[in-house]
């Protein structure tokens, strides 16, 4: 009662804070963020602050939210890094093929990325940091935090350098962090985050029980997510700051609460709190009728003879006379990336629509995951083979993360058999005016063998098929390893010549609103410095040079 009571304080205690106006705040406007009189009103200011964040993360809404958070999902994600990871195909071409899946970069979808995972990320975030302050609650503040890195990473990864150390302080103008930066700043401030919620999950204390989507409250399961970002960010500079990458990858693994482990642990926006949030993934594959499964996720699921290929894709429709029958006897087909099929097409006799071809199967209940448990696993396999037996046992670890994305998807099976089958990815041709012919995107078994770089494929292809349907993390790792190996481009489009068709797009440029004035082009230049590249979808980020 003490601490419910506390957090009622706030819509007492709440005052407006003033918004800084900076260029990439004025992005877009946060379409669930409501007035402080509202809030105070209601007695739900913080409440409210904290569901505007989760469900900002990745875009989703409920019913009442109508379709505008599907739209920015599509065009901030499923129509970038769901198509470039191989993920999901689309059942259309937009712009008249000039668009992300042809890799020329549209400035109103990257305008929406950085809107959705950004800015409608700030003025929550600010809101309830000062808050806590001014009540005497770390714990919000801790949590705020986490929700505040669990969207800005994405954005750090699709585009580069962003405002971080000084985002938030009312200046009109906020200076970019170079990648380096703000990876080391996200890493302390997610240790802090752990150190105060830390106690609070020893002594049960649920943090925003009745607002909270994700985990009702449940501060040890906020700990063990917060653990396991700081382990994905912690690897994600494995190449270029060894030191720092494993020191704090000791120190997620080796908290007294730890990381994920379990299937439950499972991070993300879905039913919770007395809300029911609508996966957009659903409404754009059933409802849109745009998306579809990719051609390179099936080519590791058929060729794998994987159990999880019905938990992620429904069979081909009966009218689809190019589905490739699978293992349990039903048949399956993916759409390319590239492709200038348009709806008025449909009608042609020289080849089979895309409409038939397999749809994700997605509900409109499934949740629309962060981070699941398997993920760690195949993290922690990483370190281990990296940096030896501190971390664990790097083979035992890989078979624990197939494992546990088998109980994740709810299908059953021998995964030693599946490791020791010797199967490869399978290849795909389908003839035809809109047809394609991929070979086999690589020779690669599951059985956990060959020398580090071989095993480090195997760890990163098994974690690519976990992470589905997550397409931003899985095109993150390709751009970090080179893993796993995609199915190209079609030819023949309208595809920007400059991009590699096996390397893919490496980034987001900027949203043109970025160089719009005279001080905003001083700090974009700045911003373009610390990148050290062109503006353009061909640089490499920090991280990713590598490969």
């Amino acid at each position: 009662m003490k601490n419910i009571n506390k957090y009622k304080l706030f819509a007492v205690a709440f005052t407006a804070l003033s918004l800084a106006s900076c260029n990439y705040e004025e992005i877009n406007t946060n379409p669930f963020e409501m007035t402080e009189e509202e809030g105070v009103m209601d007695g739900i200011a913080m409440g409210g602050l904290v569901t505007a964040m989760e469900k900002s993360v990745f875009p989703t809404g409920t019913q009442a939210d109508d379709t505008d958070p599907v739209n920015a999902y599509q065009t901030a994600y499923d129509l970038s890094a769901n198509a470039w990871s191989g993920y999901i195909g689309i059942n259309n071409t937009f712009e008249g093929g000039n668009c992300h899946l042809n890799y020329v970069i549209v400035d109103s979808w990257v305008k929406t990325t950085f809107s959705n995972s950004y800015t409608n990320l700030l003025d929550p975030w600010k809101k309830l940091t000062a808050s806590a302050q001014d009540n005497d609650t770390p714990e919000l503040a801790a949590l705020a935090q986490i929700l505040k890195i669990s969207g800005w990473h994405k954005v750090l990864e699709s585009f580069g350098p962003i405002p971080y150390t000084q985002a938030g302080q009312g200046t009109i103008n906020v200076p970019f962090d170079s990648e380096e930066v703000v990876y080391t700043e996200m890493l302390k401030d997610l240790a802090s985050a752990v150190e105060v919620l830390t106690p609070k999950a020893v002594s049960g204390v649920k943090v925003m029980a009745d607002y909270d989507l994700v985990f009702e409250g449940d501060a040890t399961k906020w700990v063990k997510y917060a653990n396991s970002l700081m382990l994905r960010l912690a690897m994600r500079i494995r190449s270029v700051k060894p030191e720092l990458s494993k020191q704090y990858a000791k120190l997620a693994v080796e908290h007294s609460i730890g990381v994920m482990t379990d299937a439950g642990d499972a991070a993300g926006a879905g039913p919770g709190a007395g809300i029911s949030l609508r996966n957009p993934m659903f409404w754009l594959a059933d409802n849109y009728n745009d998306s579809r499964v990719g051609t390179t996720i099936l080519s590791y699921l058929l060729g794998y003879q994987d159990p999880r290929l019905s938990a992620y894709c429904q069979p081909a429709n009966s009218l689809c006379t190019v589905a490739v029958q699978a293992y349990d006897g039903k048949s399956y087909q993916g759409v390319p990336l590239g492709h200038l099929f348009t709806r008025s097409d449909a009608s042609s006799t020289e080849y089979d629509s895309y409409y038939y071809y397999s749809k994700p199967n997605i509900k409109a209940e499934t949740p629309l995951y962060w981070m699941r448990a398997s993920e760690v696993y195949f993290l922690r396999a990483e370190a281990a083979l990296f940096w030896g037996g501190e971390f664990g046992d790097a083979e035992t670890l890989y078979k624990q993360g197939i494992e546990t994305s088998f109980q994740e998807n709810g299908v059953s099976g021998s995964v030693d058999d599946y490791m020791s089958s010797g199967k490869t990815p399978a290849a795909n041709k389908v003839a035809g005016k809109y047809g394609f012919d991929f070979s086999a995107p690589c020779q690669v078994t599951p059985e956990f063998s060959g020398n580090q770089e071989e095993k480090l494929e195997k760890i990163i292809i098994q974690k690519y098929i976990a992470l589905y349907p997550n397409g931003q993390e899985a095109w993150t790792e390709f751009r970090r390893t080179g893993y796993p190996k995609l199915n190209p481009i079609v030819q023949g489009g309208n595809h920007n010549s400059s991009i590699d068709n096996v390397r893919g797009i490496r980034r987001m440029s900027y949203p043109v609103s970025f160089n719009g004035t005279d001080q905003s082009k001083e700090i974009y230049q700045d911003a373009l410095n610390k990148l050290g590249g062109p503006d353009n979808a061909a640089t490499d980020l920090w991280w990713a040079k590598k490969n």
